[in-house]
């Protein structure tokens, strides 16, 4: 599948400033998000849990391909499967869930799987990051704006609570479109900023190129 700018933007904006030493990545796909983190940190314990089969085989065999494979695991799982023997708790939990509600298929169904988040809904992304994370720990995933509010409240009724927002939108002249969401078991001041990514087709604002150009061969 293809690296979608909404993964490669949450592989560079989640933070890591507490040095997480345990990150699991729920829905890994092809392990984007997994491969960063793991260029970014000196974690020594990289999970991920993929339920596509094709998506999961392609993970492996990125994680092996890479300079941090003794770092990376996938598990070939759904996440209610990983939920009945969970291990020790995560410092950082990440997830680009799935989150088209529109069942209209592509005549591609992995890729579907991948874009409607009947594969893993919102409720259930929640519930299982809240009984995954350490009591420190950090949760990061990125959503359509308009799902941001449901979200945040549904959020606070597992416990977690938003300390840092991203919002994106494409250029200048379109509206938000994404938002990058980070929470913790604590209520407190939410740090919130906005981000565009082109100033026209092609080319990047000095933002984007700064907080991405680690993971682009040409920027």
């Amino acid at each position: 599948m293809k690296i979608g700018t909404d993964g490669v933007l949450l592989g560079a904006w989640a933070n890591i400033d507490h040095k997480p030493n345990a990150i699991l990545d729920i829905g890994a796909g092809t392990g984007i998000l997994s491969l960063m983190l793991a260029q970014r940190s000196t974690a020594e314990n990289l999970e991920a849990i993929e339920i596509d089969e094709g998506a999961y085989e392609q993970c492996v065999e990125n994680f092996e391909a890479s300079p941090w494979a003794d770092r990376l695991f996938c598990y070939h799982a759904g996440l209610d499967e990983f939920l009945e023997a969970p291990e020790e708790p995560y410092d950082l939990i990440i997830s680009n869930p799935p989150f088209y509600t529109e069942a209209v298929p592509s005549g591609n169904e992995p890729r579907d799987r991948a874009r409607q988040n009947r594969s893993l809904p919102f409720e259930e992304l929640l519930e299982g990051a809240s009984k995954l994370l350490s009591p420190e720990g950090l949760f990061s995933t990125v959503i359509p704006f308009k799902e941001e509010a449901e979200f945040v409240t549904l959020a606070a009724s597992f416990g977690l609570f938003p300390s840092s927002i991203l919002r994106v939108r494409g250029n200048p002249l379109t509206a938000l479109k994404r938002s990058l969401l980070e929470f913790r078991f604590k209520e407190d001041k939410v740090m919130e900023n906005e981000l565009t990514i082109e100033v026209k087709r092609h080319t990047y604002t000095k933002e984007y190129i700064e907080l991405t150009k680690a993971f682009y061969l040409n920027m």
